[in-house]
């Protein structure tokens, strides 16, 4: 057992001082006052989850601005660097991404893997050594991991799959659902890339194959998905997900930008959790979506840092506030509670890690330190409004005890 005494933290209740916690192998055993060996200052939060990661899209930071572009332009910019990685390079970036999440608080990562094979498409002799190499970075990173691996077979719809893009396709559902049972790794969750990326007849197949564990999608990040859909199927992507049962408290829908009411009425009855990453939406001037209005129907809001143009969840999360300010020119349609919450317990949740993302008993003790003397936090109070509208991730600080993956 190891005892800290906490100088302030936020508990499932708001922030507390004097805190004192114990830890046995990794998970808190209590939580309470008193005296303890080991302080800590500052304020201790529960480590964040980042739900929606491309790790090799991090390669693309600081390169795709010099010229205006559109989102398909950067998609492209995008592709040339997926068309040169192998299970080694890939190790080699994605290690350094998810050492650079730790850095800024971030404990676990949803990690939407869709790079599986050669340029050319042809399987490794390990089907899966692109995925093996994603879990491995994150082992020596020392960051718990949801692989989310994806079902990519088409370019559009009625399209095969083009130039890169044949290093994602399996072919067909079946054989996705093949290889992603032979991983046989816990860690394990399923992605269907988007409506335009897996045939409607096969969705089916991917819902099934995620039976009792998460799965994420990407859903109406652009107009022209939309339309797309409508002008194939005569139904909006969200109405083709629910036909085929892919709905629900498991699945997490990425973006949700740009829907119409009843597409909101759909995720919010399902209980579905809404994945927003406000720095990649702005970036790729996708849009802002409707995150209340998808909450006060039921959903669920995560947090993610996407194409990691960004990565600070702090950043995410004043991000959601100061988008819908700038749609409605009104303030407060979040309170910082709920943002650190979608940060924290929600985001832990949508990755299927129910032991994570607060400061309880049986809980683990990945947790971080939010440092409230730095030039951005000095003077501001320990509040959850300092954590949401003052602090970022240069304000993190370790926290002693690393937990257990």
């Amino acid at each position: 057992m190891t005892a800290y005494l906490l100088e302030h933290a936020l508990l499932p209740d708001g922030v507390a001082s004097g805190v004192r916690l114990e830890v046995v192998d990794g998970v808190i055993t209590e939580v309470g006052t008193g005296t303890a060996p080991t302080h800590v200052p500052g304020l201790t939060i529960p480590g964040l989850a980042n739900c929606h990661s491309h790790a090799f899209h991090r390669a693309l930071r600081g390169r795709t601005q010099a010229e205006r572009g559109t989102f398909w332009t950067w998609r492209e910019q995008m592709y040339a660097v997926a068309a040169d990685l192998t299970p080694d390079s890939y190790f080699e970036l994605a290690r350094e991404v998810y050492a650079e999440m730790r850095a800024v608080g971030i404990t676990a990562v949803g990690e939407f893997h869709y790079l599986h094979h050669q340029p050319d498409g042809t399987p490794y002799d390990d089907p899966n050594a692109m995925g093996r190499a994603l879990l491995a970075a994150a082992d020596d990173a020392r960051i718990r991991i949801r692989l989310l691996d994806t079902c990519y077979l088409a370019a559009g719809f009625g399209r095969e799959p083009e130039g890169v893009q044949r290093r994602y396709s399996d072919g067909d559902a079946h054989a996705w659902a093949e290889r992603v049972a032979a991983l046989d790794d816990d860690r394990v969750g399923v992605a269907i890339h988007s409506v335009r990326g897996v045939p409607p007849e096969q969705l089916a197949t991917v819902v099934e194959a995620a039976a009792g564990r998460p799965l994420h999608v990407h859903l109406s990040e652009q107009v022209a998905e939309n339309d797309a859909c409508l002008a194939a199927t005569g139904r909006t992507p969200t109405r083709l997900l629910a036909d085929a049962g892919a709905l629900g408290p498991l699945t997490t829908a990425v973006h949700a930008t740009h829907l119409s009411d009843d597409d909101v009425r759909l995720l919010g009855e399902t209980g579905t959790r809404v994945c927003f990453c406000p720095t990649t939406e702005r970036d790729l001037a996708d849009g802002v979506g409707p995150s209340r209005r998808l909450h006060e129907a039921g959903a669920v809001l995560t947090l993610g840092s996407d194409s990691h143009a960004v990565i600070d969840l702090f950043e995410e999360m004043r991000a959601v506030e100061l988008d819908e300010r700038l749609v409605t020119q009104r303030r407060g349609h979040w309170a910082a509670t709920e943002l650190l919450a979608a940060a924290t317990v929600g985001g832990h949740a949508s990755l299927g890690f129910d032991d994570a993302g607060a400061i309880a008993l049986g809980q683990r003790a990945d947790l971080v330190t939010v440092d409230l003397d730095t030039v951005r936090t000095r003077g501001c109070g320990a509040t959850p409004e300092t954590l949401v509208f003052a602090a970022g991730g240069a304000d993190v600080r370790p926290f002693p005890e690393e937990g257990t993956r």
